[in-house]
């Protein structure tokens, strides 16, 4: 083994060197969106435009998970790689007055299985669709260095959610001891595959990774 593999250089110690390497100053949990998109335009008029991706409160970047293929070999135990699994991608939604999110998940629901007799889409591209959850930045990023951004947050990274689905769709909870909130609910989506872009405020632009 290389004596030097675990040797870290003097001049990478400091709070100044850490500070150049803080990209943007590191990426916030709270400057995200997602952009919606339903199935059917027909169905689901105006919910997939720019005011309601404020509306989500909660999301996630999505997880990476590889299983394990385990392999006994004389009292040890062989990992290699197996299949990858998509775990489902759960959002925390802002309940406004008129119940227009609410409305567009119970019917999203209600168009795959309906509540009178079971009956529902049968064909995945008609209920399927494909959402966007985007990590913002608070200033853009251009020629090696952060300018302050005066119109719209940049895009730091984008994750593409493949063939989106609701399975369910929390309840909201009512109680008298309940004061000073605001409604909200959780849906949890089901997702094909995920894909994953480097977003316009990022070094080397939009590929996908």
């Amino acid at each position: 083994m290389d004596k030097n593999v675990f040797s870290i250089p003097n001049n990478t110690r400091t709070i100044d060197d850490f500070k150049s390497r803080l990209i943007q100053g590191g990426a916030r949990p709270n400057l995200f969106e997602v952009e919606m998109a339903f199935p059917s335009e027909d169905i689901f008029p105006d919910i997939g435009d720019t005011t309601f991706r404020m509306m989500i409160k909660g999301a996630q970047l999505p997880a990476s998970n590889i299983a394990e293929v385990v392999v006994p070999f004389r009292g040890r135990q062989l990992k290699v790689a197996g299949d990858r699994r998509f775990d489902p991608w759960t959002i925390t939604v802002i309940n406004d007055g008129d119940f227009k999110l609410r409305e567009a998940f119970e019917k999203w629901a209600n168009f795959i299985t309906k509540v009178s007799d079971g009956s529902g889409t049968i064909n995945p591209n008609d209920y399927q669709s494909n959402w966007i959850v985007n990590q913002l930045g608070r200033a853009k990023f251009t020629e090696g260095r952060s300018i302050d951004s005066d119109s719209e947050l940049p895009v730091l990274r984008r994750y593409l959610m493949k063939g989106c689905w609701p399975s369910t769709v929390a309840p909201i909870e009512l109680s008298y001891d309940t004061a000073d909130t605001i409604e909200e609910f959780q849906v949890v989506m089901q997702v094909q595959y995920w894909e994953a872009y480097q977003g316009s405020g990022s070094q080397g632009g939009a590929s996908v990774v």
